[in-house]
């Protein structure tokens, strides 16, 4: 940290408590939750980020996404509204979640969920969370739940008892926010919309024409308490997504905001500072904590430089909670609904949908069978499809494994080092007739071994010249399994049958230690078909014309 960040990193701090706050009280209500718990989510967790977090520019609180899953959460296990204690439940599973997969050093495992997964489940949280605040921008008795439908249809239901007045405030809080974010993105339009719901309220006594004010705030800090675990099975699978998500916003905006000459962001790390915040934060009455893009942004806008900047926005969160609670409980539930429909709003990004149609149609499926179900099924089954969908991308690309024949020039025969990609285009390339080199262009594992040796049995058919030797280059085997031994045996038999003889390269030396201690471990020790590189198998192909007597190189 430096002296000449200080007033930069002070000024962004209060440039991103004046979004932060306003947008966190905003969730805290998506959530079910009192208003005040969304002040007390920007404590804890901007302390613990400050302390242990890796990004500089990173802003901590919570999102739309966590707030919409936590209500779905605590919905599905049968919580009534404003349940503090399970809320501090819930917030505690999600911190021990998030420390187990530390442990376990799961964070690599979880970064692998496809930003289709992320881009389908962004959709389903905005259109549903706006959906869900119609009832406060429209002024309607009650309230919407369920799923997306449900809760247009409840809104289209009582549409006639939408008050006037409620409906013109919304309007112009949902103008005034995007007109700022618009023309005037260094001014917290939250802000001004909170500011100036208060003052309609003070002086003009709007609330006296049909305008419902939210709940009243407690002043103070939020003293500790324990949570219940009374209902632990029922939050517990609602837990699990919202730690993977918390985690996933959390390093996604981390990475996506840091700047050239900016220390590197550690995923492990992040996974450990999010848990340590989550489980810390669950004995003050908080929302599940994860970094969110809208409030870092106005911080970087803001020109904050290092975490100092959070300090000062924690510090501004800390006076709000013992001074302001009067004032903010004059806040229109209107001008809070309307911060939300904005927030989430952002989050629906039809560019980004029609470029992921055009760029890989499979991608565009599910991020839109991850959007659907968010909007029939609920969020968490959306989760619980997206990973599965993930899963099954990766298995498809996996499964659908390259074999490529490669050449390998003579001056790398003759160095007996292999080129950088091991193919080669030069006049002077081998192989010689009677030798085919393939590669396996994917990680070679249980599932795709089998695919793998057809792919190699069609290329030996198909091949214009008789092949005595097939070199298989095997680099990218990372460890063996009995399957992929079998596999090898019925291949070699297969090719046997054609004439041909299968030797093994690059194969790298701890799946070559697992060979070895196998029940066919003489297969791999005297034979000569085993080699440590291509330009070692080819040498020996030149001397013995690929008789099996070759001295092994292995």
């Amino acid at each position: 940290m430096r002296r000449a960040w200080l007033r930069a990193d002070l000024v962004a701090g209060l440039a991103a408590g004046a979004v932060v706050i306003p947008q966190a009280m905003a969730y805290a209500t998506v959530a079910g939750m009192p208003v005040q718990v969304g002040i007390y989510t920007c404590l804890v967790p901007m302390l613990i980020y400050f302390l242990l977090g890796g990004s500089r520019t990173l802003s901590v609180s919570t999102t739309s996404t966590i707030a919409t899953l936590s209500a779905s959460t605590l919905l599905a296990a049968g919580v009534a509204g404003g349940s503090i204690p399970d809320l501090e439940t819930l917030t505690f599973l999600v911190g021990v979640i998030l420390l187990a997969a530390r442990l376990l050093r799961l964070a690599n495992l979880i970064r692998n969920v496809s930003d289709a997964v992320l881009l389908g489940l962004k959709t389903g949280v905005g259109l549903t969370v706006a959906v869900g605040q119609l009832p406060k921008v429209l002024g309607l008795p009650g309230s919407g739940s369920g799923h997306f439908f449900s809760q247009l249809h409840y809104a289209l239901v009582h549409l006639d008892q939408a008050s006037a007045t409620t409906l013109a405030l919304s309007a112009v809080s949902i103008a005034v926010l995007l007109l700022f974010r618009r023309l005037w993105p260094s001014v917290p339009g939250p802000l001004v919309v909170v500011a100036g719901g208060i003052v309609l309220v003070a002086w003009a006594h709007v609330d006296q024409h049909g305008i419902a004010l939210i709940s009243h705030i407690p002043q103070g800090l939020p003293r500790p308490t324990w949570p219940a675990f009374d209902r632990v099975g029922g939050l517990l699978p609602g837990a699990v997504a919202i730690a993977l998500m918390a985690f996933l916003e959390t390093v996604s905006v981390a990475k996506g905001v840091r700047r050239r000459g900016e220390p590197w962001i550690e995923s492990d790390r992040e996974l450990l500072t999010v848990g340590v915040a989550a489980t810390a934060t669950s004995f003050f009455q908080s929302l599940p904590p994860a970094g969110g893009f809208s409030q870092t942004a106005t911080n970087i806008a803001s020109g904050a430089r290092s975490q100092l900047s959070q300090l000062s926005t924690l510090v501004l969160a800390v006076l709000t909670a013992l001074f302001l609670g009067p004032v903010l409980s004059d806040l229109p539930q209107a001008t809070l609904g309307s911060l939300v429909v904005v927030a989430t709003l952002s989050l629906i990004s039809l560019p980004a949908l029609h470029e992921l149609e055009r760029f890989s149609r499979p991608e565009f499926v599910v991020a839109s069978v991850t959007a659907a179900l968010g909007l029939v099924s609920g969020l968490l089954v959306a989760v619980g499809a997206g990973v599965v969908l993930t899963l099954g991308l990766v298995l498809h690309e996996l499964n659908s494994a390259p074999v490529i024949e490669v050449a390998v020039e003579r001056q790398q025969i003759t160095a007996g080092t292999a080129g950088a990609d091991g193919t080669g285009g030069a006049a002077d390339a081998v192989p010689a007739a009677g030798l085919l080199i393939l590669r396996v262009g994917v990680p070679l594992y249980t599932a795709n071994v089998h695919a793998v040796a057809e792919r190699v049995l069609a290329a030996v058919r198909a091949a214009a010249r008789p092949i005595a030797v097939v070199v298989l280059d095997v680099t990218s085997v990372g460890m063996l399994s009995t399957t992929i031994l079998a596999a090898e045996r019925e291949l070699e038999a297969e090719l046997a049958d054609l004439g041909t003889t299968l030797w093994i390269a690059s194969l790298p030396q701890r799946a070559l230690d697992m060979a070895r201690r196998s029940a066919e471990a003489d297969r791999w020790r005297g034979q000569h078909r085993v080699w440590s590189s291509v330009p070692d198998a080819v040498r020996a192909f030149e001397r013995t014309g690929g008789q099996s007597s070759a001295a092994s190189n292995s």
